[in-house]
């Protein structure tokens, strides 16, 4: 299946005053819109994707990275070696890395880092990364040992995760204000509503970047992002709310807009332990009302793919389950009377500031009113629904794009806040969790999320797109998101 319609469009919006550059001279500065603004700046610390969208490969480095492909690359780690059990890895670390305030990156950082992630006390969003690390050996200040529980068939590109980045215990506890890497940028500021502002790393370790300054402008109202970039007070949106604008701003030369794919299942989420959702009829029932086209058409100007359960079209272990449960208000009505809800019922349906939840909510609730289910929309602040949707599970259901790369087994978690349970599930997700073989792993992944389809766990309903938007001028913008992340160290301005 092709997974995103991807192209490059060169295209002329009205005359609009720009920025009057002298002749030849490349900038070396840019703003980059946001939609949502990160509640901190401690990447180890806590489930927005926002924190990586500008911290990963930017402030903070692994071990490993991913590449603007989405490929596993080395990163402080020059090199390794895996036991023959595959149960030791020995990393080589890049000698002369400092972090941002100067102190020396050596083996007890990494040491430090992976047994504060693993710990009773970790507030790491992603802790189950590390959980089958037995033990962290620092061998000498350039080479550490990491030994794990039983063969991890995804470690190194598990290391290569946002949540994964490697900090100082110099720095660690005052990380959310102030962060302090080793990458090639470090923090200048943050006006909080308005801006986080990075500046060029000038003593990084690696290749330094070409960009001096990098402004990260949070605007969370849609209808304020085409303004925005024509005016030139912001140069890109990795992924921008554009709406019904985008066919206008494609048309206009100065910009290059980039339809990618991301790792963003966006989904209806259900909270499964909370009645009426407990019964599967009910949850089948919503399934069945789902139109998602008109979800797709409303939601994401129609570029979003339909997904049947929680798996990227763009993986190799995809399996197409978009069939199980048509578009079906009559068998979604014979459902609900089957489970004891002739008359339907009252819910809620919260929804968080990205346009895809808002513009999709509106679809939904018409939806399932539909089939009698009497939904009240309730518009919630990002920093709400992280405490009290996510982290509370006080909801009935809400829209959301968990865009966490291969994040199948976030349903085999107790406390997670769709609160689903199956062991069935479950045991799937730990033989693929020891698993190395690829053709096995692809039969298991096809088999989670046939359960996770057949339990009709959420709502699933389309993968998101990376409506990319910057100026044609602008050089090295990643044009998929393999992870939710603004990676700006090879973005560069042509003269």
């Amino acid at each position: 299946m092709n997974a995103f319609r991807k192209f490059t469009v060169a295209t002329a919006f009205g005359a609009v005053a720009t920025f009057a550059l002298p002749a030849h001279a490349a900038r070396t500065d840019l703003t980059l819109g946001m939609v949502l603004e990160p509640p901190h700046l401690d990447a180890t610390a806590g489930a927005p994707a926002a924190i990586r969208e500008v911290t990963y490969a930017n402030i903070y480095q692994g071990l490993t990275r991913l590449d603007i492909d989405g490929k596993m690359q080395p990163a402080l780690a020059e090199s390794w070696t895996i036991s023959d059990d595959g149960k030791v890895y020995t990393f080589k670390l890049h000698s002369g890395v400092k972090f941002h305030d100067g102190t020396d990156f050596d083996a007890n950082d990494v040491k430090f880092t992976l047994d504060r992630d693993r710990g009773a006390d970790s507030t790491n969003s992603q802790k189950q990364l590390f959980a089958h690390i037995t033990d962290v050996e620092v061998v000498d200040p350039l080479t550490v040992r990491i030994t794990l529980d039983q063969p991890v068939g995804n470690f190194l590109n598990d290391m290569a995760r946002g949540e994964a980045v490697i900090v100082a215990p110099e720095s660690a506890d005052t990380n959310k204000e102030t962060p302090i890497g080793t990458g090639p940028f470090k923090f200048d500021h943050w006006a909080k509503g308005s801006e986080i502002t990075l500046v060029r790393n000038p003593d990084y370790w690696g290749t330094p970047a070409q960009l001096d300054k990098a402004v990260f402008r949070i605007i969370p109202d849609a209808a304020a992002a085409v303004p925005a970039l024509l005016s030139g007070d912001v140069q890109a949106f990795a992924n921008m709310p554009a709406g019904d604008a985008l066919p206008q701003i494609e048309a206009d030369p100065r910009f290059k807009v980039v339809i990618g794919a991301t790792e963003g299942e966006t989904i209806l989420a259900i909270n499964n332990g909370k009645p009426p959702f407990d019964n599967l009829k009910v949850r089948q029932a919503i399934s069945y009302a789902l139109n998602r086209k008109d979800i797709i058409d409303g939601a994401s100007s129609g570029l979003g793919v339909p997904i049947g359960s929680h798996f990227s079209p763009a993986d190799p272990g995809y399996v197409d389950l978009t069939g199980m449960y048509p578009f079906d208000p009559e068998k979604a009505k014979e459902l609900l009377k089957e489970a004891g809800y002739p008359d339907g019922f009252k819910a809620t349906l919260k929804l968080p500031p990205p346009p895809y939840a808002r513009q999709g909510g509106e679809i939904i609730a018409a939806e399932l009113r539909n089939i009698g289910i009497d939904v009240e929309i309730i518009p919630v602040e990002w920093a709400d629904w992280v405490a009290n949707v996510f982290k509370q599970k006080d909801y009935d259901m809400t829209i959301i794009s968990h865009v966490e790369p291969n994040d199948i087994g976030i349903y085999a978690r107790d406390d997670y806040y769709f609160d689903y349970h199956n062991p069935k599930f479950n045991a799937v997700m730990a033989e693929l969790d020891k698993t190395t073989d690829q053709a096995k792993r692809l039969e298991l992944l096809g088999q989670a999320q046939r359960i996770l389809a057949d339990d009709a766990v959420n709502g699933f309903l389309f993968e998101l797109p990376k409506v990319g938007v910057w100026d044609a001028k602008l050089q090295g913008m990643w044009p998929n998101w393999p992870i939710f992340a603004n990676d700006l160290s090879e973005v560069y301005w042509e003269d």
